[in-house]
């Protein structure tokens, strides 16, 4: 722990640096404005202070002793990382901010097209994004809101839906050409088919549960390829190896670009989906409820193709 007998006061080591870059008490003075024998004063002191000599005096100004030289060179590094912070925790205090947090998936095909227009409206506010994998952990500190796939309980937390869960199957036009066409849900079963990981305690729908949903059992004629992450997945339908379930909001970028081709015929919807979750020590805040109101006036419902 450093008392007072370990450190000069700081305007000491300012005037310090000030005068050794400039090489002269006066070109300091002029800098930090104030006289050259009040600078003067202040270096005597830190000598005195430090009991060596930080200076020596030639003709027309000082040059710096090999102590001079060590000083400088930390005093000028602590000082630049001591402004460095300073302007950090001054930015912090003035720019308004919100921490987002969500899966890779929804922020890569949702999010993330649209956050422009966000900043565009808004661009006071500065917006730090946090994803994961998986579904976040909405309990994280800092988190001032998440964006959620589940059933929308979350005891203790303001959960609102953005939108419910609605699932089909997509595949690759050049898939179709081979496997298709898709008359019943049972010709799917033909095709390879890409399948989501999901552990026990997460709500995602899977291939077994949709065929159970349309009163079908899958029997799938060629191996499954399974995947943990959603965007590997969708790009490998989009490569044409196999048939994936596609989640309506995620993947309308794609049908729309015809990557991807939908079969809305078999289609199942689910009360899971997309919720905004607030931590309740967040929910008055101005800037967390302008960036949910924006959230909700985007997430109309989906037309399946």
């Amino acid at each position: 722990m450093l008392t007072e007998n370990d450190m000069p006061p700081l305007q000491m080591l300012v005037v310090f640096e000030s005068s050794a870059r400039h090489l002269s008490f006066t070109a300091a003075a002029r800098e930090l404005g104030t006289t050259q024998p009040a600078i003067s004063q202040q270096i005597k002191a830190l000598e005195a202070f430090l009991n060596t000599q930080l200076f020596r005096r030639v003709y027309r100004g000082v040059e710096l002793t090999d102590d001079g030289h060590l000083l400088l060179k930390t005093t000028q590094a602590s000082l630049s990382e001591l402004q460095k912070t300073l302007r950090f925790i001054r930015k912090k205090t003035k720019t308004p901010r919100i921490n987002v947090a969500t899966d890779f998936a929804f922020a890569a095909y949702w999010l993330m097209p649209r956050l422009p227009e966000f900043r565009k409206q808004h661009p006071e506010i500065e917006i730090r994004l946090h994803t994961a994998q998986n579904n976040v952990d909405v309990g994280l500190q800092d988190i001032d809101l998440a964006i959620v796939f589940s059933d929308g309980i979350h005891k203790g937390f303001v959960s609102e839906k953005l939108f419910e869960e609605e699932v089909f199957p997509v595949c690759s036009p050049k898939l179709l050409e081979e496997y298709g066409p898709f008359q019943q849900l049972a010709d799917i079963s033909n095709a390879p088919l890409l399948k989501l990981h999901a552990e026990s305690d997460e709500k995602w729908m899977v291939w077994e549960r949709l065929f159970e949903l349309h009163n079908d059992i899958l029997s799938p004629l060629q191996t499954v390829m399974e995947f943990d992450n959603y965007t590997l997945l969708l790009q490998a339908a989009i490569a044409g190896q196999g048939v994936a379930l596609g989640w309506g909001n995620l993947v309308d970028d794609m049908l729309d670009k015809e990557l991807l081709i939908a079969f809305p015929a078999f289609s199942t919807r689910s009360s899971n989906g997309y919720y905004s979750v607030i931590p309740p020590s967040r929910g008055d805040d101005s800037v967390v409820q302008i960036f949910k109101e924006w959230l909700h006036k985007k997430t109309a419902p989906f037309p399946v193709r």
